[in-house]
């Protein structure tokens, strides 16, 4: 019952809670049902949003609020008060929502401090022992009021003189069900809606109703169990009734009772009746005559629920089709069919969103044959959004004979078309909203050819087809959040003015193709997955030229903050206005320029030292090799066995792998890790000798070599010298003393002329490569050991 309209009332409180924690910088304590005798001590002084509901506060003091002087919103329902300090609220001169509903105060007349709250907007002082209605002289002071809830057992004249000079928007009157009212009682009252809550009351107080049809405009009866048959002879008795918008909220009635309503409505100077949150009994099993003419222009009905189980749906539906207004709405209601009016209707707006509509509405069967709706030629617009349709095609024969119809709103269905079968529209539809579907690219050859304004988004188009039929009145298309590629050519669109891309899948859109939009100036391609590479360079343009407001070109909506990079990594997130793509990296000429001049001059300086230095390099290594050859025999070393041989392996690399060599290959080889000696040249190259000698040397006393393969290891000529001589050594050695690691990728055109046999190894034996996986080091390191163990005849020298 009183909770009830307590929730009416605090969804209008939420409403305003809602505005000011849009806000980060509001304060808001909440203090509710917590058991308190009194306003807490505690509040801060930046408080604006105050809950002290449901606890067991009986006084508010002077003191009470002195540290809050930014209060504005303060809630004190469902507790005990019984008195309220005339300068409780001396210090809060930012009030503008104050609600002491639900509490103990008994004289409306004595509320002295109003006088201190000249700044409030609501008030509710609804479902308090108040005896009689009797406004005191502190509301007059209440200049800015726009909503007041009182409740009172007795209503008299003059109890609002004090509120006669203040324009209220709403004034809700809580009744309960031994109300005293003196007809007249609220001529004084300036609102432009009255509420009244009867508190599930099954009577009605006759002059109440009387005066509220007769002075206000819109009047709103909640909380209704009963009295409909009072409430329709008020209508039909009265002579003039200056209401013209009539709501009922929150009602339960029965069938004959609300037929009857409305039907008495329909003959009176009402022209919009609505009706929301409505549980009906007793349905009909029998079609329920309606008048064929009236005055009304709208009847809307939201949030209605039936409790019969055995009705005819049929019947229910031919009451609404049939009434004679000019609008019609019922939403959000679980209705799965509607008929078609059994004599043309006068109705020109429908609205069924948000209900269980299939793909049958307006159709009926017979036999065999599905018949067609003809009767509905007068609507101009259909909203159907929100249903179970599935069908476009069946939804264009569903509407072929709405000969008026000019606006269609088929949005958050699961609509699709295949493409087989023509559809039929009526000639006049001019605005189509098909958002938020399950269509696809054909849906562009069932569209009526008259159509200027067509909203597609939230679909599954992936490209708009050249092919398709001309829509040469289309000025405005939506293509937002769509699986689009790439901007759509407007060959069958001749003025098209306005074009929605945002959130599709566009990373280098084609400005070239807006040469075929003659007449675009509107154009949205924001939050897309660019790509900033060269083939952006031409869009990045286009916003830039859009940026200067130039009269002649396009305008590019939400340019520059949310048009983002995607790709590459280095500037993803980026605006594509703050990037750079030169014009060297993108034109093949400029770029042929760049390059090819200085490489031509490159590579005849490479062409010609190599001609020059070739020979006389190959020779100075035959004749140094045939040096180190005559002392090694001269040493009485034999080749065809170990004798001699110190180390597992020599070790060659460049210079620039050192680091790699002495911090990973060493400590893995050498010592408890590897068990293996090592010979390279930073420690066992002997001072003296040539270092071909020393190279000759440690390639004979090791019994393989490992050579370090990397981008620097091939540049080097040392390097060159080592795998030279250590070939010529795997002759007497075997084919498995050379053992090759690949420190990085070395594709075999990167390794010059003269490496001839590094590349003949490389082809014909397998080499160890480099893993960057660190979880692969440890078989890497087991393998290079594994292929360089052997039994060594003796031990290395050791130097000191």
């Amino acid at each position: 019952m009183r909770p009830m309209t307590a929730t009416l009332w605090a969804a209008i409180m939420f409403v305003g809670l809602k505005l000011i924690t849009a806000s980060p910088n509001i304060s808001i304590v909440d203090r509710s049902s917590q058991n308190l005798s009194s306003v807490p001590r505690d509040l801060p002084q930046t408080v604006e949003f105050l809950d002290l509901s449901c606890n067991h506060i009986k006084q508010l003091h002077r003191e009470d609020f002195k540290n809050t002087p930014l209060l504005t919103f303060l809630n004190v329902s469902w507790n005990s008060l019984e008195g309220i300090d005339p300068e409780t609220f001396l210090d809060t001169p930012l009030l503008e929502n104050l609600d002491l509903s639900h509490n103990r105060l008994r004289n409306l007349s004595g509320q002295q401090y109003l006088l201190h709250t000249g700044n409030l907007l609501m008030l509710n002082l609804a479902w308090n022992p108040f005896l009689t209605m009797t406004l005191g002289s502190a509301f007059s002071s209440l200049v800015k009021l726009e909503r007041l809830a009182l409740g009172a057992k007795n209503i008299s004249m003059g109890d609002f003189k004090n509120i006669a000079g203040v324009k209220l928007r709403t004034l809700t009157l809580c009744v309960g069900p031994e109300l005293g009212y003196e007809a007249g009682s609220l001529m004084d009252v300036h609102t432009q809606r009255l509420q009244v809550a009867f508190s599930r009351n099954p009577m009605i107080n006759r002059y109440l109703v009387g005066d509220a049809l007769s002075l206000f405009v819109e009047v709103e009866f909640m909380i209704m169990t009963g009295g409909y048959r009072e409430l329709s002879e008020q209508l039909s008795e009265r002579m003039e009734i200056r209401t013209s918008h009539l709501y009922l909220t929150n009602i339960s009635i029965r069938w004959p009772d609300l037929t009857h309503f409305v039907n008495v409505a329909l003959l009176t100077s009402i022209t919009h009746l609505s009706a929301s949150d409505v549980v009906i009994s007793n349905l009909p099993r029998k079609d329920t005559n309606v008048p064929k003419t009236s005055k009304m222009k709208s009847f809307s009905a939201s949030r209605a629920v039936v409790n019969s189980f055995f009705f005819s749906q049929e019947c229910v539906y031919n009451y609404f089709i049939s009434l004679p207004v000019e609008s019609m709405a019922i939403t959000e209601t679980s209705i799965v069919h509607m008929t078609c009016p059994k004599s043309p209707s006068q109705i020109l707006q429908l609205d069924f969103s948000n209900c269980a509509l299939s793909d049958t509405i307006f159709s009926r069967v017979e036999g065999a044959k599905t018949l067609e709706c003809e009767n509905l030629g007068n609507v101009k617009k259909l909203i159907l959004v929100g249903n179970n349709l599935k069908s476009l095609k069946l939804l264009s024969q569903r509407v072929q004979y709405m000969k008026s119809l000019q606006e269609l709103d088929l949005s958050l269905n699961t609509l699709v078309y295949d493409g087989l079968e023509e559809c039929v529209w009526p000639p006049n539809i001019t605005t189509m909203t098909l958002s938020s579907n399950s269509l696809t690219d054909s849906v562009f050859k069932c569209l009526p050819k008259g159509t200027e304004t067509l909203d597609l988004q939230n679909n599954q188009i992936s490209v708009v087809p050249p092919s398709i039929l001309k829509l040469e009145n289309l000025s405005s298309l939506n293509l937002n959040a769509n699986r689009l590629r790439d901007l759509p050519v407007c060959n069958g669109f001749p003025i098209l003015n306005k074009l929605l891309l945002k959130s599709n899948s566009l990373h280098a859109p084609s400005v070239n193709k807006l040469e075929s939009c003659p007449k675009l100036k509107t154009l949205d391609v924001s939050y897309n997955p660019f790509t900033c590479t060269c083939a952006l360079r031409g869009f990045i343009s286009l916003g830039i030229k859009s940026e200067k407001n130039s009269h002649t070109g396009i305008e590019l909506l939400n340019w520059p903050l949310d048009y983002y990079c995607t790709y590459p990594d280095d500037v993803r997130d980026s605006t594509l206005k703050s990037i750079s793509i030169p014009l060297v990296s993108c034109d093949v000429g400029v770029l042929a320029a760049t390059i090819l001049c200085p490489a031509v001059v490159v590579i005849v300086a490479v062409v010609t030292l190599c001609h020059r230095l070739d020979a006389p390099w190959y020779m100075g290594m035959i004749w140094k090799w045939t040096r180190a050859k005559h002392r090694a025999r001269t040493r009485h070393l034999r080749p065809e066995d170990l004798v001699g041989v110190e180390f597992h392996a020599f070790v060659s690399y460049s210079q620039h792998d050192a680091d790699w060599v002495r911090d990973s290959l060493l400590p893995n080889l050498e010592g408890s890790a590897g068990g293996l000696r090592i010979c390279h040249h930073e420690k066992h190259f002997v001072p003296g000798k040539t270092i071909i000698e020393n190279i000759i040397g440690c390639v004979e006393k090791s019994r393989r070599s490992v050579f370090v393969l990397s981008a620097h290891f091939v540049k080097s000529d040392w390097c060159h010298y080592e795998l030279y001589f250590a070939s010529h050594q795997r002759l007497s050695r075997g084919s498995d003393s050379i053992v090759l690691v690949l420190l990085e990728p070395l594709p075999q055109y990167t390794i010059p002329s003269k490496y001839y046999q590094l590349k003949s190894m490389m082809s014909r034996h397998t080499y160890l490569e480099w893993p960057q996986d660190r979880a692969k080091h440890r078989l890497f390191w087991a393998n290079l050991r594994a292929a360089l163990q052997a039994d060594l005849p003796s031990a290395p020298e050791i130097e000191e």
